[in-house]
């Protein structure tokens, strides 16, 4: 077996996010074929009782403990630097020291890096024949610039000034490596339009789905109250896209749909729910369930499930874990980028709050829909698996 250095900047354990369900099927993934020096960072503290699962499949490791109100502090530097917040967030010494002496020791013939941030680790080193592959997922300087959009002065100025700098940081770590991976084609081509000059480098590999965890073939204890017709919202709820679109629906779609199906119910499901997502609950017909240790039931026991963001790059979990469960989804036009499902048969699409308020009216009026669940876990099946998708991954990395 060869070495091979992966580097992220979140541990890629357990799967119970977005982008940790990604790296952690492509950590394991390639752990099957080499012995794996995994370099980290720990954000969130219930996550410091898994490293010891994870260090069984390492050779070596460097698990740093990553304090966010001190690292927001630390990328205040890049106002004096010029160059994008991001990376002095995700900058430290320690780390920058072990991937030397990694690379110097174990000599890796791979450096398998997820996200741009911690691409800045492997820029200066000197190469020495080994392959090196970024896996960005999505275009995380496109994000900031969504963020932008919806900020006043002098918000609006910081988003725009990291979505360009982080924007330059991506076109010249992209030169650097053999190859750059997205998490889908939509996305691998707003990069190529936005950054010429790159398109023999960049690929892709969709996400997946595990089909036998997320099966509608497996029975779940109903999580909601008898007579109760639930609306399912699910994804980690400090993560200010979710924040917005949850805020969205629960102030401008909620009481209309409420006021329509009475016996409708608005359910928040997932962790770190910040404070104002947590003064929701006090509104009539929303539930806030905080961290859960199974999402499954509540999506196995939806009536619809719904992704109202407003703001999304990349591909949304969210969506293909519930349209593997057969559950309906409503999402907005933004939610499905990078989705090639089909509107009306696999899900069901809706631009601003009139249409997605009459669609889930509507929707709720005419349960169940048997024809348009079964659509969505085909579609998944076709295409979210993670052994294709991830035999694709061996392909691009040589």
């Amino acid at each position: 077996m060869s070495d091979l250095l992966f580097l992220s900047q979140r541990l890629p354990y357990p799967p119970n996010k977005g982008d940790k369900i990604r790296s952690w099927n492509i950590f394991r993934h390639l752990a099957q074929h080499h012995r794996m020096h995994l370099g980290c960072f720990i954000d969130d503290p219930a996550d410091w009782e898994h490293v010891p699962e994870i260090k069984k499949i390492c050779a070596s490791s460097l698990i740093l403990p990553l304090n966010p109100p001190r690292a927001r502090l630390r990328s205040a530097v890049g106002f004096v630097t010029g160059e994008a917040l991001t990376l002095p967030y995700f900058r430290r010494r320690a780390m920058s020291r072990w991937v030397a002496a990694t690379m110097g020791r174990h000599s890796p013939t791979a450096v398998f890096v997820y996200s741009s941030s911690m691409a800045q680790y492997i820029l200066d080193l000197p190469r020495n024949g080994e392959r090196l592959v970024l896996d960005m997922v999505d275009m995380d300087s496109q994000k900031w610039a969504q963020y932008a959009e919806r900020k006043g002065w002098p918000t609006n100025y910081v988003f725009r000034r990291e979505s360009r700098l982080l924007h330059d940081f991506e076109r010249r770590v992209s030169a650097h490596f053999d190859r750059t991976l997205f998490v889908s084609r939509a996305e691998a081509e707003l990069f190529c339009r936005l950054t010429p000059g790159v398109n023999g480098r960049v690929d892709f590999v969709d996400n997946g789905v595990d089909l036998d965890y997320f099966s509608p073939a497996l029975a779940f204890s109903n999580p909601f109250a008898d007579g109760i017709v639930p609306l399912v919202f699910t994804g980690t709820m400090n993560y200010w896209p979710n924040i917005d679109a949850v805020t969205w629906f629960a102030a401008t779609i909620w009481p209309q749909v409420q006021a329509q199906v009475p016996s409708a119910q608005f359910a928040v499901v997932g962790a770190n729910p910040t404070s104002e997502i947590e003064e929701l609950a006090r509104r009539p017909g929303i539930v806030v369930t905080g961290r859960v240790p199974d999402v499954r039931p509540y999506l196995a026991h939806a009536a619809l499930v719904v992704a109202p963001l407003r703001i999304a790059q990349g591909v949304q979990n969210k969506i293909l874990e519930a349209m593997s469960m057969a559950r309906i989804v409503v999402a907005t036009p933004q939610a499905v980028e990078g989705i090639a499902a089909v509107t009306g048969r696999d899900l069901v699409v809706a631009d601003g709050a009139e249409a997605f308020c009459s669609t889930i009216v509507d929707r709720l009026h005419s349960l169940p829909h048997a024809d348009l669940g079964a659509a969505a876990r085909s579609y998944v099946e076709r295409n979210h698996g993670w052994a294709d998708n991830l035999e694709r991954l061996s392909k691009l990395c040589g």
